[in-house]
Parts: structure tokens; sequence; C-alpha cells
């Protein structure tokens, strides 16, 4: 399984967040290999985007985005949960990402159960934070290089075969016009 190059980041981060619906991510921990398919992302340019997070300048959080397409960009809210971020952007533009809000759990089902402290598959990973729970993905994959078969990376997945859902991105208050939500169905 090969992870997605890093050319595949270097464009529109509009374009990759559509690009990376049905594409396949896999995390290893330890022995254990878990794996889904991407189903909804968002995405968060530079300054023509008042919602994200590199729209006013440069922080210590949101570096990331500024830096190489194809790494994490892993960041903590509400003061309690991860939410996993691909660092993509066109090779001019100053930042970008592409937050991952949701995947269909296709491997090591039972140990995202486990690492959600949940019994049923129903809404196991269909948010940000609940991702990032199941994935066990944290802090330490800051930075990663998803262009690596590594602990974290993204490979091909699915051909898609239905119709791109898009909406308004979830849980901002600016930039509501913008239309980077992006989301597939998968049965």
């Amino acid at each position: 399984m090969n992870s997605l190059p890093r050319s595949f980041y270097a464009r529109d981060t509009v374009i990759v967040a559509k690009g990376l619906l049905g594409k396949k991510i896999v995390r290893k921990v330890g022995n254990q290999r878990i794996s889904g398919i991407i189903t909804e992302t968002e995405a968060y340019r530079h300054k023509d985007d008042p919602a994200s997070h590199a729209y006013r300048r440069k922080t210590e959080r949101n570096k990331a985005m500024f830096e190489e397409v194809g790494r994490a960009y892993v960041y903590f809210t509400y003061g309690m949960y991860f939410c996993f971020n691909v660092v993509a952007k066109k090779p001019k533009a100053e930042a970008g990402a592409v937050l991952i809000r949701a995947i269909y759990p296709e491997k090591g089902i039972e140990v995202m159960k486990k690492n959600r402290g949940k019994t049923e598959e129903k809404n196991l990973v269909n948010g940000p934070a609940k991702l990032t729970q199941a994935l066990n993905i944290t802090k330490k994959q800051y930075g990663t290089d998803l262009t690596k078969d590594s602990n974290l990376f993204i490979s091909e997945g699915l051909e898609l075969q239905g119709k791109i859902m898009v909406a308004p991105r979830i849980g901002i208050k600016t930039a509501l016009d913008n239309l980077w939500n992006f989301k597939i169905q998968i049965n």
C-alpha cells in the first residue's frame, strides 16, 4: 500500500479536500494496523479565509499549515479533543490544510471501538474528534510526513462512485459562503 505522493497535496486546498474523499487513512500503532475510507473533509486556506487558523498570522499552533505539504497538522480544541488535518496548498500559497472530518471504518474496527470506549460501530468515526480518538491520533503526530509509509499515512482507496455533497463548513461563524465541506456516502 503506497502513500499518496507530495504532489497530490501541492494543489489548491479545495481541490485536495475533494480529492481526499475515498482515499484511505492508515494508522499503525505497535503491530496493529487500522484504517478507514475518508468520507468527509473541509478545506481551510489562508488570507482569503477568515475561518482558517492561518488567516491572521503564523503561530506556534498553526505553523504546519505554512510549511511542507503532505504533513499532518494536529491541533487541540475545546480543551479536550484533537483534530487531524493534512497540509495542502498551491505552491505559491502561504498556508492551507484539509480537516479530515469522518471516515468509513475498514480495518481494525475492534481497536477503534476500544480506543473510543464504544461497543457499536454506529457513530464510531463520524466526526473529527471521534476519528482522532479511534485512530489514536494526538499531538505526537503533528508534522508527520504523510507521504511516507510510516505510522500515519494516506493512500489510494476507492474509486468514487456517487456524487460529492457540498455544504458550508461546520462549527464556524465566518466565511459561511465558502461551501468547502465535502462528503461522500459509502454503502
